[in-house]
């Protein structure tokens, strides 16, 4: 094989991290954070949590220090076995990559986070610093061919 393949391949074994754009975080990296917070908070073991989920230990530890992408299939089992649903786990990653995007998210008085409308950006983050928002997706030079 070639040095280039090779090279290629061990980026790939290894998550080239190093193409992510700076200060965004890796999917793997968040949930599996996720997990390892949820399952000490709980007091639980890797061997407890991995053979309520019917998961090795050691691809739940690796799953957990984010240097392994489980299926979806997998990860339910995992977060249903620490008793997530996928809003817990999906809402807890949105929070955690605005915080990476945009530094320290405080929740209004109301405890409830508003998107800013048209946005999608919550409207506390818009007030707090300039923040670009991008125009609604137009697609532009498209031609209709109906009839």
């Amino acid at each position: 094989m070639s040095e280039g393949v090779l090279r290629a391949l061990d980026e790939a074994r290894e998550g080239d991290r190093s193409r992510a754009r700076p200060g965004e975080p890796l999917m793997r990296d968040l949930i599996g954070d996720l997990l390892r917070r949820t399952r000490v908070e709980q007091g639980r073991t890797l061997r407890e949590v991995a053979e309520d989920a019917q998961v090795s230990l050691p691809y739940l530890s690796e799953v957990e220090r984010g240097r392994k992408e489980a299926s979806s299939e997998v990860l339910a089992a995992i977060y249903r076995s620490l008793g997530l649903s996928i809003i817990d786990v999906l809402g807890e990653l949105h929070r955690r990559t605005l915080v990476a995007r945009y530094g320290a998210v405080t929740q209004p008085r109301s405890s409830r986070v508003v998107d800013e409308p048209g946005t999608g950006v919550p409207s506390v983050l818009l007030r707090s610093r300039s923040v670009h928002t991008p125009a609604p997706y137009r697609r532009t030079g498209v031609v209709s061919l109906a009839a």
